[in-house]
């Protein structure tokens, strides 16, 4: 079957996936030749002044170009990049599309919150939401925007929101002046939950978080969070992917992220470079999310009693794309 790659160019991260497609039985699973991961913070100080920094997009051209050698070495037959929040709110997103066109050969799409949902849906829909049934909401923290999306195993999405939260935009916001060296303060900490909640107050316009049976919790905050609930000393997407994490053990891990130094963050095996600083912001919407989707659900009559981990994210949802349209 065709061979595809995809690239997911987010406010904090740019990702490469190169797979086969699979054929299991009627459907098109991947097999996958690489998977790579580059922080590169695209979305440096995009939420104060509405342009990418042009250190930020050289960091971000820099993978864009190692990662065509790895595609060009792979034999992909086509190529998708999608970028997301920090392009969608960039005046400036031109300087950097045309040098990606350039290097790549194809056009960066900006997609809409709703397209990068459904694609988060459909690339965690092709890995561990396929234990469940009835409603799920699959969450994806970025860097820059939160995609919530409820929809059944077969069916596709019923309802989806892109809200402009995530970890770097509230690290931005509300952290930035926080001692590294120092506990999130509690008067902090209220401050960007309430910004988070009137977020998740908007959601709820569109999203009937009551209405879930289960949660699904994909991309680099959540499975960072993992890793460390799970007690891993360095990062296994082997043991991630598919964990279930109880209130308890996502909040345990979640205060460690609000308390430790900078430093001791930093040090963890699991944690990436580059992530560590903004960890506690994602950590937090993680945090302010399922504590919503619970209390509603509770007040339906059905308990949620934690989320499902996930490492199949948009990032799948992009390469599958491709070759269902074949």
């Amino acid at each position: 079957m065709t061979r595809v790659a995809a690239i997911d160019c987010g406010t904090n991260s740019i990702r490469l996936l190169v797979a086969d497609g699979v054929l299991k039985g009627d459907a098109i699973a991947l097999g996958d030749l690489t998977r790579q991961m580059r922080i590169v913070r695209l979305g440096q100080g995009v939420d104060r002044t509405g342009r990418l920094a042009p250190e930020a997009i050289e960091r971000t051209l820099a993978a864009v170009r190692e990662y065509k050698r790895m595609i060009d070495n792979l034999e992909a037959e086509e190529i998708r990049f999608v970028a997301t929040s920090a392009m969608r709110d960039a005046e400036n997103r031109d300087e950097f599309i045309e040098p990606v066109k350039e290097i790549l050969g194809v056009y960066p799409e900006v997609v809409p919150g709703t397209e990068e949902a459904a694609l988060s849906f459909a690339g965690a829909a092709s890995g561990v939401v396929g234990q469940e049934r009835g409603r799920v909401l699959v969450v994806d923290i970025g860097g820059g925007s939160t995609e919530m999306v409820v929809g059944t195993l077969g069916k596709g999405v019923a309802e989806a929101y892109s809200a402009d939260m995530g970890s770097v935009r509230v690290t931005e916001k509300f952290f930035a002046s926080c001692a590294s060296d120092q506990p999130i303060p509690d008067g902090v900490q209220a401050q960007a939950s309430e910004w988070i909640d009137a977020r998740l107050d908007e959601a709820e316009e569109v999203v009937d978080f009551s209405s879930v049976r289960a949660v699904v919790g994909v991309a680099g905050t959540i499975t960072t969070i993992a890793a460390h609930a799970l007690g891993l000393s360095s990062y296994q997407p082997e043991k991630i992917d598919g964990a279930f994490l109880s209130h308890e053990a996502t909040d345990s891990s979640v205060r460690f992220m609000l308390e430790q130094p900078l430093a001791v963050k930093a040090a963890l095996g699991f944690m990436p470079e580059g992530r560590a600083d903004v960890i506690a912001g994602g950590a937090l919407i993680w945090k302010r999310v399922m504590d919503r989707v619970t209390l509603r659900c509770e007040s339906s009559g059905h308990e949620i009693a934690g989320a499902l981990v996930s490492e199949h994210d948009i990032l799948d949802g992009i390469a599958l794309s491709m070759l269902n349209r074949r």
